[in-house]
């Protein structure tokens, strides 16, 4: 795959069309170059991930979302990251392999998609075999996604909001429910409900990721409304409680405290009651240990 569509960038829903390989930038910040903060075998994934080997992830520099409570928002807002060549990220994959790692979980790389693609082909002609993980907001283009279908085993997608209002107040991003709906049909219709090996690990499959907000529980229960009616009835969902106010959000009213008991217990009844396979994150895990040390790292 050539790198022209950079030429007039048009990769995700805000439609920039930049020039990125003459280094214009959009709202991603990103450049013909592929940037990454980290690259190393990560544990707190779900379980069927992570698993006992840990999950090859490699965080991608840059979003095209802007949340007040990023918990990683030195790459995803500031820029933190090394540049590297298509085919040293074709190597990042195989050493993560070498490592024993179960899968290659590729965070927030939509602006890198034709990259990622020409990487994953030298890779697997090189011997990679273990499944390509896309781990994302969910703010993708139908478009672009079709990209990737025969290239991605598992989707792991966030569906944050149900009202496009509480999106642009906390993430700044226009239509994110109407986009994300897309998005993750898109994503079921490639690759299907889970499926598992004999350990339990994943190998192909959607799991779609909500992370509950403090005063938002509504939103909540209007997203899993929408997940259970409009995808299949045995897709697994990954609902997570780890959220901690951090960068803007220590700051923005309504979600400038953790999810409290009451609220927690609440979305907890509403999961069981809409019969979910999946995961549900236990309040009390403090899930702020689990941010990844992006500066200490060495790529």
């Amino acid at each position: 795959m050539k790198l022209d569509i950079l030429e007039k960038c048009n990769l995700c829903p805000w439609e920039c069309k930049v020039n990125r390989l003459k280094k214009e930038v959009g709202y991603c910040k990103a450049t013909d170059k592929v940037k990454i903060a980290l690259s190393n075998l990560h544990y707190y994934e779900e379980p069927c991930i992570s698993g006992e080997n840990g999950s090859g992830t490699i965080f991608f520099t840059g979003c095209n979302m802007n949340c007040k409570f990023c918990q990683n928002y030195k790459i995803s807002q500031e820029g933190l990251g090394k540049e590297i060549e298509i085919e040293e990220l074709a190597q990042e994959f195989l050493k993560l392999q070498q490592q024993n790692a179960n899968n290659i979980n590729l965070v927030t790389g939509f602006m890198y998609i034709p990259q990622i693609i020409e990487a994953i082909k030298i890779a697997k002609n090189n011997g990679l075999n273990i499944p390509i993980v896309y781990n994302t907001s969910g703010y993708e283009k139908v478009e672009s996604l079709r990209m990737l279908d025969g290239y991605v085993d598992v989707y792991l997608p966030d569906f944050k909001y149900f009202d496009n209002e509480i999106a642009q107040n906390l993430s700044q991003v226009k239509n994110y429910s109407d986009v994300a709906k897309k998005a993750i049909q898109e994503m079921y219709r490639q690759v299907g409900i889970p499926k598992f090996d004999k350990k339990g690990i994943i190998k192909k499959g959607i799991i779609i990721r909500h992370l509950v907000l403090p005063n938002y529980i509504e939103n909540s229960k209007k997203v899993l409304n929408w997940i259970k009616q409009n995808i299949d009835n045995e897709v697994y969902v990954s609902i997570m409680a780890q959220y901690f106010p951090t960068n803007r959000a220590l700051e923005t009213k309504d979600i400038n405290r953790k999810l409290n008991e009451k609220e927690y217990k609440e979305i907890e009844q509403y999961v069981l009651d809409l019969d979910f396979n999946g995961y549900m994150q236990d309040l009390e895990e403090n899930e702020e240990q689990y941010v990844p040390n992006f500066e200490n790292n060495n790529i």
